[in-house]
This record gives structure tokens, sequence and C-alpha cells, in this order.
């Protein structure tokens, strides 16, 4: 693990992104100190390679199928994972691995946080959004009618393995989503990566674990620095605030999480340009950027600027009543901006609900 990229929050804990490498899981545990049983949590598409993975973790290692997807982030699914997982006897030394996709790692890695007041989790990304953002952080949870995310708890897993290989499978559109978390990665901290992943092939570029693992190490700077979301952190979610209201308006799972984040982007950048803190350039390199990995930029025509703004405004990111804005100022930086006037939001939303 000497070139695993590293995470200081929690227990700390090594992040690997490497071709071939999830069959090592037992290796890794043995090396962190991990003895207890494995209990595998996986997409049911992942059914061979999570049948494969149970048997080389042994016989007393234990597998749970479920289904993917936005809408199996819920209540029900959580319990799910709990009813296997009590009536496996789970004993606090025992082991969850989140086999699949940001949803999987989320409602897997909340039954970790809280089953028997908290187990170790292993978090084994399968597709390239959760590769770059949702499996490095410690952030799990649920949705709630009300809203994203709003269930849930920060635990950080003891070790993050990536195998781009299993990215292979992957359709398109889900590829696509995934480069949305690692261009926003490129916009808020990160000039170069914004610039390769410009000139990159997104048929391809999954292929390269050196460009996925560059912006995963976005993600570990940014946790490194602020673990709790207090400051730095909150850098990340950019393009998440409109992001998140759009996936709950037209039902969890219409638009894939990358793709309401590009949208999101999109509305950021131009509320940065009207505030005065961007110039055209970003925005046309922005809208460049996400048009070559086919991802939307405008929004849908069904939605309204009131229903954006109700459920903007029950985000967990809002304080005192005020919503708070990752806006950028060039490709590489960003900052944190409140108090933004809402007819400078409504001016923006119309603008892109037009478009679209």
């Amino acid at each position: 693990m000497n070139d695993a990229l590293q995470v200081t929050a929690g227990f700390g804990y090594p992040v690997i992104v490497a071709a071939d490498c999830w069959q090592q899981l037992p290796i890794y545990l043995t090396q962190l100190g991990l003895s207890g049983r494995v209990h595998i949590v996986a997409d049911q598409h992942l059914q061979s390679v999570a049948t494969q993975l149970r048997i080389a973790c042994g016989d007393a290692s234990t597998l749970l199928i479920l289904p993917g997807g936005e809408t199996s982030k819920d209540s029900a699914t959580l319990m799910t994972i709990y009813d296997h997982l009590l009536s496996q006897r789970v004993e606090r030394s025992d082991i969850v691995v989140a086999l699949g996709g940001g949803v999987i790692g989320d409602v897997a890695g909340f039954a970790a946080a809280t089953i028997v007041r908290g187990i170790a989790c292993v978090q084994m990304p399968t597709t390239l959004l959760a590769m770059v953002d949702s499996a490095v952080g410690g952030k799990t949870g649920i949705n709630h009618p009300l809203g994203k995310n709003m269930i849930g708890a920060f635990h950080q897993p003891r070790l993050v393995l990536a195998d781009v290989n299993l990215l292979k499978t992957l359709p398109a559109r889900e590829l696509a989503a995934g480069w949305a978390e690692a261009i926003k990665h490129g916009v808020i901290r990160d000039a170069q990566l914004f610039a390769d992943l410009a000139q990159a092939d997104p048929q391809q570029a999954f292929f390269d674990a050196t460009l996925v693992r560059r912006a995963v190490a976005v993600k570990v700077d940014v946790v490194n620095i602020d673990e709790r979301e207090q400051a730095e952190r909150m850098l990340l979610n950019y393009g998440h605030t409109v992001g998140h209201a759009l996936e709950q308006l037209l039902g969890y799972g219409v638009l894939l999480h990358g793709e309401a984040v590009a949208i999101g982007m999109q509305v950021e950048a131009r509320l940065a340009h009207t505030l005065g803190l961007c110039d055209d350039h970003l925005i046309q390199r922005q809208t460049a950027i996400l048009q070559h990995y086919q991802l939307p930029t405008t929004i849908s025509q069904g939605i309204t600027v009131p229903q954006l703004l109700e459920v903007m405004h029950r985000d967990k990111k809002v304080q005192a009543g005020q919503l708070r804005w990752a806006l950028p100022r060039t490709i590489g930086q960003a900052e944190i901006v409140r108090n933004v006037p809402i007819a400078t939001v409504q001016s923006v939303l119309s603008t892109l609900i037009a478009e679209g």
C-alpha cells in the first residue's frame, strides 16, 4: 500500500486506485489488522464479482445482494441490511464491505455506522462517480422524501479499494455521470486536472488509473483539511445545491447524480459571473467540457423556479435560512459565498430553464 493516497480522518485509511486490485482485499484487511467476519453488501449487477470476493474472504463471510440505483437509497434498503447483519449475529469486530456505486456505498456505510453502535467499513466503489467522490470522506446516509441525503452520519471507512477495471462494464451514461464529479474537482481546485480532462477521450479516460487517481486525490486533500464540512469541504458541494433539488423534483433516478451536478455547476458558474467573481471564459470552458463528456447543461422546462427554491432552502447546507454557495473565481479556484440575493438566483435559474 506504499503508493496509496492517505486520508487522515477517522482512524486514517488508505485509498488505493489501481487495476486488478479488488482480489487483494483479504490481504489488505490483514495488513490493516481487521480480522472479524466480512459482510459483503453488493449491487445486483456485481453478482459474479461479489461471489468471488466472498470466496476469497473465507467461509465465515456473508453476502447480501441489493438493487442499485437512487431508488434503493431509502429506509427500506437500510432495514434490509440491518436484518441481514443481525440475523448473522454481527459483532463489533466485523467488517461491512460496500461493493457497488455511490448508493450502495452510502447506505451500507450508514448501516456500518449504526449497527451495534458502529463497525468497520470498507468501500469498494465500482462506478466512476463513487471512486472520485462518494467513497472517500465518510459521508453515509439515505434519502428522505423531503430531501436528498438528509439522514446519515460521518463514518470514515478503514479502506477504499477502487479497481478501475471494474469500470469496463459501465454504460456510457454512467461513465459520463462520474466524470462530472472529476470535472467539478478540476474547477474548484485543480486547473491542470481540468485541462487534461478536456483533452481526454471520454470513452477511454477511465482506463487511465493515474487520471482517476488524480481526481480522487483532490477529494482526499480536501477531506484531510476539513473532515466535517465546516469550511474547505463545502467547496465540494459545487453544483450540488441545485443538483440535489433537481434529483428530488424529477424523482430519484430520472437524472443520474452526476448529470444533476453538471446542471448545478452551470447554475453556480453563472451565479459567480453575475456577482462579478468570474468571467465569461470560465463559463465557456465549463460548458465545453461538460458537453465533451455528453453531460446536460440546462434545466428541464418541466421544473419551475419556485419549486427549485423551495427544495433548495431545505438543503442541509442552509445556515440561518441562507443558502451557502460554492462559486468559482477561475478554473482551479473557488470560494464559499453567502447572502446571494434571491433575485439573482431566480434570474439565473430562469435563464437556464428557458434555454432547456
